[in-house]
């Protein structure tokens, strides 16, 4: 087994404190990345500037969300394995180099992995790790068939997307990691791992308009994958497979 080289996409809007704090840390990381690629979504700050100072590779989407930008990070990406971490991401010194090790098996389509919320005070960090994450992880489990993808900590064969970026739905408000997942299928190797743990902001998990817009990025996503395969059926490939 041979060490991939690895691309590093990021999308971003208008985040650049945030974004600046990840490159940060991907700049002192124990195996260097072989490229970063920051997604400029639709930016009116100096997001893209940020970027261009640490060394990234800067690409534009100018529709504008996670799942355009997502998908064009990942188009553009030049390595054997596509890794992806959020602006608010805070990736470990060795998590470039747990990527490489996770992905030199060949037979692995993809890995994701944990993470907590830093800025939140210790009890409600706990509290918001179990509800929020660990549902998503149980619950979606359930859903797909198989490990699902968490956007902030994952990383994918470069071929495995180019499968399925077509199946992938860029111009719908969704989940762009539960859909990535659904379109990889119950016949991918999709592996969790737990030493691919990132920090990540709480925001996402703060307001109840942020959490009411999440569960209806989740309902759609079901509702239209489910429509191409229902998961009764995609339990039942798992499990001949």
């Amino acid at each position: 087994m041979s060490t991939p080289t690895i691309s590093v996409v990021i999308p971003v809007h208008d985040d650049a404190d945030q974004l600046r704090a990840c490159l940060e840390l991907l700049a002192v990381q124990t195996l260097a990345p072989y490229e970063v690629v920051v997604v400029d979504n639709a930016c009116s700050d100096d997001s893209a500037a940020v970027a261009e100072k640490h060394g990234a590779r800067v690409v534009a989407e100018p529709v504008l969300g996670i799942p355009p930008a997502a998908a064009t990070g990942y188009d553009a990406a030049r390595g054997d394995v596509i890794a992806r971490l959020d602006a608010d991401s805070r990736p470990g010194p060795d998590w470039i180099a747990q990527v490489a090790r996770a992905m030199a098996d060949p037979r692995v389509d993809a890995v994701t992995g944990p993470g907590h919320f830093h800025d939140l005070p210790p009890v409600l960090r706990q509290l918001a790790l179990l509800a929020y994450l660990g549902a998503y992880y149980v619950l979606t489990h359930l859903a797909l068939g198989h490990t699902p993808l968490w956007g902030s900590s994952m990383a994918m064969r470069r071929t495995s997307w180019e499968l399925v970026r077509h199946r992938v739905h860029r111009h719908e408000d969704v989940h762009d990691d539960m859909d990535l997942a659904f379109a990889l299928g119950p016949q991918s190797v999709i592996r969790y791992d737990n030493r691919l743990r990132v920090g990540v902001s709480g925001r996402s998990v703060q307001g109840a308009t942020q959490l009411r817009r999440r569960m209806q990025r989740a309902i759609l996503t079901l509702r239209l994958n489910w429509a191409v395969s229902p998961p009764w059926e995609r339990w039942q490939v798992r499990l001949r497979r």
